[in-house]
């Protein structure tokens, strides 16, 4: 019998690399999670959103630090040579969760989206088309995971600049509307911080979950080329972008309408495109959010198998999910993968929408611990580097303290909040069930 390749191929290039990390950033956070951010903290919340970037920077600096030093490694493996099988075992799990669920509520959102414009189908046959369409993405070269994620995050920058423009000329008067005091609209319903300290703090939470999946970069070196020059380009544009395609848009959509106007119910960018009367404002921006989380699946499906060929390679998964196809994906990862999130697509529409509510607290739970093991993986390898890289996170080892220990104090938040109660027991039980196997498997190895 002909041996099965076990090497994932080099074939994400770099402008590949860079909008998956464009696209890790860019998704329904910013759509449609902004409506829930700006009614917890008015205006003040493009405050919670630099603070979160600066420690999204911070988080990708040290995984980037060290992509370049062991650029055969990803974030699984990083943690593995950092601390060893448990704690690996541990975050490769809690990934692979993460984005399971993840990917199944992005499937079905998809599926609600198409319902738009074919409102006599199932739900559940059109988030079934839209797993097969990903799911047969991911089964070619990894080549054609990276163009896919090119343009869906094309259709979201494309939009996203659109948006920026027309707002400005809003704004300025240019395109007529019945706006007449945008400084008024910002500041006249409350002020900057209508909700206090308190309003932002709780935004904060819901800010730093939707950046999550910019660590993708982590999980996608090992098949990316150049990756030493890609890396840091890619890290050092982080502020940029975040300034770009979360603040610029929150204070247009802030001086557009009033906060306490934006409802809950459509888009904060649908309300600002029907404002300004363009026509077909709903189907355009229905495909842009369908374009979001059909991207979000697709790098679900890839992080998924991804992870579990990494978890394989070091004893902590079945050695059987290591192989690959002739094309060099892991066929087998992405089969398990997709056996999950179909029963789990079936599984949701069967269960009321409050149990994906109370499942999509565990990705941001999971997303903390994952950033807060890059920042100390870091700290514990940097003294050991064989080599100093040219590119280097500034203020080691203070600022990885400080992220981590921000990092902390969100999770804490998260727990404690009454809110997330049921998710906050669920990811407690998932944490200790994990590492109750983690010792299990470890002694029988």
């Amino acid at each position: 019998m002909e041996k099965k390749q076990q090497a994932l191929k080099r074939g994400l290039l770099p402008r590949h690399v860079q909008f998956i990390a464009l696209a890790g950033m860019i998704g329904t956070g910013i759509f449609k999670g902004s409506s829930d951010t700006l009614s917890m903290a008015g205006p003040s919340v493009v405050v919670a959103y630099l603070i979160g970037g600066l420690l999204l920077f911070i988080v990708m600096a040290a995984l980037g630090e060290m992509a370049i030093v062991y650029p055969n490694l990803n974030v699984q493996h990083l943690v593995l040579k950092a601390f060893g099988f448990r704690t690996s075992f541990i975050v490769g799990w809690l990934y692979w969760i993460n984005y399971v669920i993840v990917t199944i509520v992005e499937l079905l959102a998809a599926g609600s989206f198409l319902q738009f414009w074919f409102p006599s189908a199932p739900l559940w046959l059109l988030s079934f088309f839209c797993a097969v369409v990903i799911v047969g993405i991911n089964l070619f070269q990894v080549k054609y995971y990276g163009e896919t994620e090119f343009w869906f995050a094309g259709i979201k920058i494309v939009a996203l600049v659109a948006f920026i423009i027309l707002g400005a000329l809003l704004l300025a008067g240019i395109v007529p509307s019945p706006i007449h005091n945008p400084i008024s609209n910002l500041l006249g319903h409350g002020g900057f911080f209508p909700h206090g300290i308190q309003g932002t703090l709780n935004a904060f939470l819901v800010v730093m979950f939707s950046y999550g999946g910019a660590e993708l970069i982590g999980v996608a070196v090992t098949e990316t080329k150049d990756a030493e020059k890609v890396l840091p380009k890619v890290i050092k544009s982080t502020i940029w972008r975040i300034i770009i395609f979360y603040i610029f848009p929150i204070l247009i959509i802030c001086g557009i309408i009033p906060w306490n106007q934006v409802t809950g119910q459509d888009s904060p960018f649908v309300q600002v495109f029907s404002y300004a009367g363009l026509p077909g404002a709903a189907n355009i921006m229905n495909f842009v959010l369908l374009t979001a989380v059909l991207s979000a699946a697709n790098s679900g499906i890839y992080a998924t198998s991804r992870t579990l060929y990494s978890m394989a390679q070091s004893g902590e998964a079945p050695k059987v999910l290591a192989r690959t196809s002739k094309t060099g994906t892991p066929i087998m990862g992405i089969m398990i993968t997709s056996i999950c999130i179909l029963i789990g697509v079936f599984l949701a529409y069967m269960t009321p929408n409050q149990v994906i509510g109370y499942l999509m607290s565990i990705p941001g739970f999971t997303i903390m611990i994952i950033w807060i093991c890059i920042c100390a993986s870091q700290v514990k390898l940097r003294p050991v580097y064989k080599r100093r890289p040219a590119f280097q996170l500034k203020g080691y080892p203070y600022t990885n303290i400080l992220a981590m220990l921000s990092l902390t104090v969100i999770v804490v938040a998260f727990m404690f909040n009454k809110d997330n109660l049921i998710g906050s027991i669920v990811c407690l039980v998932t944490v200790v069930v994990l590492i109750i196997l983690s010792f299990i498997i470890n002694r029988n190895k």
